[in-house]
């Protein structure tokens, strides 16, 4: 089998979409779980473009990832600098990613109206680039912007361009349908002319496609066969306009269809919820209709497809669903399922039988027909696992709580919380105050239990998020809370869902605060804890 080098992108690219904006510890999570799922490249930002991204390369220096690389972005040096002395080009040379990738001008309508230099000189900010971050040890990606556009203009000059960057030093050239209106025929047709070209180098050749004509994905897939191994992309094609090629639909078909490696088996399996994760996270609906992945994607209704399904689920699906870590709506997918439930068991340290894995399954789809969503409340299920396993010890006995919000004629709100709780025999009532009912009940419950439980003061509240589930009902519609809390060194996801959002709120804040205090959590000598501010 031919490997695939995968190059993801949505820390960076995908960002640009609307809607899409992530803290910095979000991205680090979102790291991770791309490193976990077998990701080779990930480009983390445009570094030295805003203090986010500052911050963000700064606590990946000290991250360890089991097999991804960080790349860092940036773009070829400015026309009336040398490459030395461009400021942009020396951030990327002194940071710690082994990986930088440069985006630099191939069409000439940019150099003429973007750009503003000249044709001789556009390869020399290329080579000058590319050159000087080999030479500081750097291991260069070089995007070639615009390329398919370029290539249509002026074929000769577009690959000149590529070799600029190959007899610079670079690893590999990508070449990007940057504004998304290139049909697979005619990727196909420039990918084989850069293939033979540049055939006499050791250089990788790569793909980058928008999806503005929907062809993202078909694009790359063109590409590959045409000679292209190295594939970038964004997790479900998150990204500025249309979005970029979708990596989740891309890596299926690239193994499943063409034969290329991508990923194992068991980071293929991760696929689906990877994808869900990264929506979760962004506080979008996961689409059930995206192929592979989605919801929907091997469900089926009534009648003849039923009939087939039934007698054979190869009548009416293109794959088996737990290959890719889905699962067949109408019958119940018992193997994959537990198979997913023991190995979270493991990681977690739970003894699991087969039978308690199964009734995992059915409280699991229980609670999601209710709005229940545990890609992203990794500490939630986790507690479910221990409830059904009768290895859970609450934190407290709820006997009730109490929100008051109160708007003042001055301008200001402000919340009372009260609550009363036992624990180990004893009645605990306290009341706070804070900047919203979550911070409120979480000083109240710190109040009450902090003595008894002080590993409590390591935990912090980062991130709150709300979501209506069923429009249609307005203010009376189901909500979903989706809390995230950290140790210091950990990031986990708590879930809530009611028709209270307070009560949501309340099931989310419990949940993270007990998944921190689970064996082989409790991690002292950390900050003292910060709720989110508002929540």
């Amino acid at each position: 089998m031919t490997t695939i080098q995968l190059y993801d992108t949505t820390l960076r690219d995908g960002m640009q979409g609307e809607g899409m904006s992530l803290s910095v510890a979000e991205k680090l999570r979102v790291a991770h779980r791309l490193d976990e799922l077998g990701i080779d490249l990930i480009e983390a930002g445009f570094l030295g473009s805003n203090p986010k991204e500052t911050e963000l390369f700064e606590l990946l220096a000290g991250e360890r990832f089991g097999h991804a690389e960080v790349a860092a972005f940036g773009m070829t040096r400015r026309r009336e600098l040398s490459a030395e002395a461009d400021p942009s080009l020396r951030v990327l040379a002194d940071c710690f990613a082994p990986v930088c990738t440069l985006v630099g001008k191939t069409w000439a309508l940019h150099l003429d109206k973007v750009v503003k230099v000249d044709r001789d000189e556009n390869l020399r900010m290329i080579a000058d680039s590319v050159g000087f971050l080999v030479a500081q040890g750097k291991r260069v990606v070089y995007d070639a912007e615009h390329f398919f556009d370029g290539f249509a203009d002026d074929r000769e000059y577009a690959i000149r361009c590529l070799r600029a960057a190959t007899g610079a030093g670079a690893e590999t050239v990508t070449c990007c349908d940057t504004n998304g209106g290139t049909l697979p025929d005619q990727i196909a047709v420039a990918m084989a002319v850069v293939a033979s070209a540049l055939a006499d180098s050791a250089v990788a050749v790569g793909i980058h496609c928008h999806d503005d004509a929907a062809c993202g994905v078909a694009n790359t897939l063109a590409a590959v066969q045409a000679g292209a191994r190295h594939v970038q992309g964004t997790m479900n094609g998150y990204g500025e306009r249309c979005g970029n090629a979708n990596l989740v639909s891309i890596i299926p078909n690239l193994q499943l269809k063409l034969g290329y490696e991508c990923l194992t088996e068991a980071q293929l399996a991760s696929l689906t919820p990877s994808a869900h994760f990264l929506d979760e996270l962004l506080n979008f609906t996961p689409n059930p209709d995206q192929p592979y992945v989605g919801r929907n994607a091997f469900a089926h209704k009534g009648g003849m497809h039923v009939a087939g399904v039934n007698a054979d689920p190869a009548t009416f699906e293109h794959i088996d669903p737990t290959v890719v870590g889905n699962r067949r709506e109408l019958l119940i997918s018992e193997l994959s399922g537990k198979g997913t439930v023991h190995a979270r068991a493991r990681d977690a340290g739970i003894a699991l039988d087969g039978e308690t894995a199964g009734r995992v399954i059915e409280e699991v789809k229980h609670l999601e027909h209710r709005g229940y969503h545990f890609e992203a409340a990794d500490g939630s299920f986790e507690l479910l696992l221990r409830k059904q396993t009768g290895d859970y010890e609450p934190l407290f006995r709820l006997e009730s709580w109490r929100a008051i919000v109160e708007k003042r004629a001055d301008g200001r709100v402000e919340t009372e919380a009260t609550i009363k709780i036992w624990v180990d025999g004893e009645r605990y009532v306290r009341t706070a105050e804070g900047n919203g009912p979550v911070n409120a009940f979480d000083r109240a419950l710190r109040d009450a239990i902090g003595e008894i439980h002080p590993h409590l003061r390591d935990i912090e509240l980062v991130n709150f998020k709300v979501r209506i589930l069923d429009e249609a009902k307005g203010t009376g519609a189901v909500t979903r809370v989706l809390l995230d809390a950290s140790d210091g060194e950990d990031v986990w996801g708590s879930i809530g869902v009611s028709e209270n959002v307070i009560e949501a709120s309340w099931e989310a804040l419990v949940d993270s605060l007990e998944y921190g205090m689970q064996p082989g959590r409790r991690r002292p000598g950390q900050e003292a804890v910060r709720s989110v501010p508002g929540s």
